[in-house]
């Protein structure tokens, strides 16, 4: 049985694909600092799948620390997860994200590159796009110079990764540039859990429909939109996750046609922010107090996939629609009411 590094597993995205792993058959490690996760991860993904998965604490920039793991496990693959991910406070303090960001997927390749592991899945973002002059966006469209330290972060990451996959042999990658993750397991055992106030529009939805925060703010109603609210593309967390194993798939399979492949991983389908809070107070039969207020730093008009590469290479596709999506993140904020 393949085993699988997830770096950055005890968070959002981390263990829902931890999740999706093991049922497909791997076995999975997850290693996270906890610097913006809980061990509530970790169990929640021993609950769903009734594996007790390993875990460590330790900061996955320590080349000390992370290659201890790497002592007691052989890994066929490894998922690097291990991001900051608000752009605001990218802005607000490059320094931390370029230090974490670029420090752990550096440690992760280093290791990787000595103990012989096929293939590392790198967790972009479709920030790496800026604002396209061409919308949906494709692989092929131009990297813009980006607005935020995270964005930034991202795109390095991938050079990173490109350079060391061209220089190293047996050595893969793929890089997931995904759009915006929503929703939570069905199983309401797991879900994004933001430390302070979200920096991400979903949980500070679900925060103010449960009475956390007193009202949402939408950040700007004048961009060139039909209803002048941001325009993006959200995919479901568990779509999302089963993405990452089909790219764990293709890499232990020997079915890359490069060392080095790109895929987007979003709906292909736009949605604004009214229309996502509108669509949320309708599925859940609530209310979510909002009010406009100035654009926020870092922000974009539009961006959307074209994700039709990655159907017809990795054989994935979108099976949850947003009503589902918002549904799960509904149940997920009422579970944490009764924890």
């Amino acid at each position: 049985m393949a085993r699988v590094l997830v770096l950055g597993g005890a968070g959002y995205i981390g263990s829902h694909t931890s999740v999706e792993l093991i049922g497909a058959g791997y076995e999975v490690v997850i290693v996270d600092n906890l610097s913006n996760s809980s061990l509530s991860g970790p169990e929640g993904v021993r609950k769903i799948t009734g594996v007790d998965v390993p875990f460590v604490e330790c900061d996955c920039a320590d080349p000390q620390a992370l290659g201890k793991v790497f002592e007691r496990w052989k890994f066929d693959a490894a998922i690097h997860f291990a991001a900051y991910k608000s752009v605001p406070e990218s802005v607000s303090e490059p320094l931390k994200y370029y230090r974490n960001n670029l420090d752990s997927l550096v440690t992760l390749l280093e290791l990787a590159r000595i103990q012989g592991v096929h293939g590392i899945v790198f967790s972009s973002s479709a920030t790496v796009y800026g604002q396209p002059d061409i919308l949906p966006a494709t692989e092929q469209t131009p990297r813009l110079p980006a607005l935020s330290s995270y964005g930034a972060t991202k795109q390095i990451g991938e050079d990173i990764l490109r350079d060391s996959t061209a220089a190293y042999p047996g050595l893969k990658g793929i890089a997931l540039r995904y759009f915006n993750p929503i929703g939570a397991h069905p199983s309401a055992l797991i879900g994004e859990l933001p430390r302070g106030v979200p920096g991400n529009l979903v949980p500070f939805i679900t925060q103010t429909a449960a009475g956390i925060r007193p009202e949402l703010s939408i950040f700007g109603d004048d961009y060139p939109t039909p209803d002048g609210t941001a325009l993006r593309d959200y995919i479901d967390i568990v779509d999302l996750a089963r993405a990452h194993v089909a790219a764990v798939n293709r890499m232990l399979a020997s079915k890359q046609k490069s060392d080095y492949e790109v895929f987007n991983i979003g709906t292909g389908r736009p949605v604004s922010v009214l229309e996502l809070v509108n669509t949320f107070q309708r599925v859940n039969d609530v209310k979510v107090p909002f009010r406009i207020v100035a654009r926020r730093p870092g922000d974009i008009a539009a961006l959307w996939a074209d994700a039709s590469l990655a159907e017809r290479e990795l054989g994935w596709k979108v099976e949850r629609s947003l009503d589902q999506s918002l549904s799960t993140s509904w149940a997920w904020q009422k579970s944490l009411a009764q924890q």
